[in-house]
C-alpha cells in the first residue's frame, strides 16, 4: 500500500506516470477502522476490480472536529481518538486498499466550497473516477454539499457516485461514536464486536524511567501519539511481536494513561507488563520491537496512589487480577 501525504503528492505521482491516472475512491476519517468502515472498503476494493483501477482512501489529520474544535477555543470538544494513525494505516492496508492520502485538515481545506473540493481535490488532485461515500457524507464549507450534490457534480465532471448504507450489528448501526462510546465504558466486548476484532494499539517500545523494575514490575512503554485516546485505565491485555513470526501472543497487565502517581506532563502511555516474559529476549530485548497489544479486558480507570509502595501494590493486585482472568 502506498501512503502520500496530501493529494498534491499523489497528484504528481499520478502526473510522473508512477501511478495510474484515475482511481476508485473512498473519503473520510475511518478511525478505528471499524465493521462498517470494513464493508465500504470491501465494496470499494470490489469496484476497483472490476473497473481496473486502483482502490484509493483519502483520510484526514487532525481529524477535521479537531480542527473546529480549536477553532473554537474549545479544544475539550475534539472527540476522543480510537487509532493512532499508525494503526488506522495498518488496518486500512490489511483491507487491500492500494493507496491512501492523508491530508491535512486546515482552513484553506475547510474553506472550499463543495464544487471546489470537486474540481480541486476529487478531479484535479485524486482523478476520480468513482467515489463512494457513507449514507452520511457531507464536504465543503460548512458541510453545504451532500450525496446528491456530489452524484450531480459526478455527471458533469465524468466520474460515477455510489452511496452505501448504515452497516448493523444485533440491530444497532456501526460507527466509530458506537466505538467510542463501548470504549468509553470500558466494554472491550462490545467495542470488539464492532471493531471485528480486539481493540489493540501498536507501536515501538521505548525506554522509560525503568521505574517499573524499581517497583519488581518492568514494563514496556508505547506512546499514543494522541492527548485524548478513547479509553484509559488498566487492562488485561495480550502481547504481539515479542517472540518470531506466528508465536503466541504474550499475557500481561497494561496501564493506558497519563500515569498520574510519577507524571504530572500528561504524556499518554501505554504501559505493558508481561505475565511471561520470554526468556530468549534477555532484560532489553524487547525494546525497539514494534508491539501490538489487545486489550481485552477493563480492570479499573487509573488510580492515582499516595506513595511508591502504595502503586508497587496497586501494580501486583492487577496483576493477580490479570492472573486469574486469564485462568478463567
Amino acid at each position: 500500500m502506498r501512503v502520500f501525504r496530501g493529494f498534491q503528492g499523489q497528484a504528481h505521482a499520478r502526473a510522473v506516470g508512477t501511478l495510474p491516472a484515475h482511481c476508485a475512491l473512498t473519503i473520510g476519517n475511518f478511525d478505528g477502522v471499524h465493521r462498517g468502515h470494513q464493508a465500504m472498503l470491501a465494496l470499494l476494493t470490489n469496484e476497483a476490480r472490476h473497473r481496473g483501477l486502483p482502490s484509493c482512501v483519502l483520510t484526514f489529520e487532525p481529524h477535521p472536529r479537531d480542527h473546529f474544535a480549536r477553532l473554537a477555543g474549545q479544544p475539550e470538544a475534539a472527540p476522543a481518538r480510537i487509532a493512532t494513525l499508525r494503526d488506522k494505516l495498518a488496518e486500512l492496508e490489511r483491507c487491500g486498499i492500494d493507496q491512501v492520502v492523508v491530508q491535512r485538515f486546515d482552513a484553506r481545506l475547510a474553506g472550499l466550497s463543495p464544487q471546489a473540493f470537486v474540481d480541486e481535490v476529487l478531479l484535479a488532485g485524486l482523478g476520480a473516477r468513482v467515489v463512494l461515500v457513507g449514507d452520511d457524507f457531507n464536504y465543503g464549507a460548512r458541510r453545504a454539499g451532500n450525496y446528491a450534490t456530489l452524484d450531480a457534480a459526478g455527471a458533469v465532471g465524468g466520474f460515477d457516485v455510489a452511496r452505501m448504507l448504515s452497516y448493523e450489528v444485533h440491530g444497532l448501526r456501526v460507527s466509530s461514536s458506537a466505538v467510542r462510546e463501548a470504549l468509553a465504558a470500558g466494554n472491550m466486548v462490545r467495542a470488539a464486536e464492532l471493531l471485528g476484532r480486539p481493540y489493540s494499539i501498536s507501536g515501538h517500545a521505548i525506554h522509560g524511567a525503568k521505574l517499573g523494575r524499581q517497583l519488581g514490575f518492568r514494563t514496556l512503554n508505547l506512546r499514543f501519539g494522541h492527548p485524548k485516546p478513547a479509553t484509559m485505565g488498566i487492562f488485561v491485555v495480550q502481547v504481539h511481536g515479542l517472540g518470531p513470526a506466528g508465536a503466541a501472543p504474550v499475557p500481561g497487565v497494561a496501564s493506558l494513561g497519563v500515569r498520574p502517581t510519577v507524571e504530572e506532563a500528561g504524556r499518554v502511555l501505554l504501559e505493558v507488563h508481561c505475565l511471561k516474559w520470554p526468556e530468549a529476549l534477555g532484560i532489553d530485548g524487547g525494546y525497539g520491537r514494534c508491539l501490538r497489544v489487545e486489550l481485552l479486558h477493563k480492570l479499573h480507570d487509573e488510580l492515582k496512589y499516595e506513595s511508591l509502595e502504595a502503586l508497587r501494590e496497586g501494580i501486583a493486585r492487577d496483576t493477580a487480577d490479570a492472573q486469574r482472568w486469564f485462568a478463567r
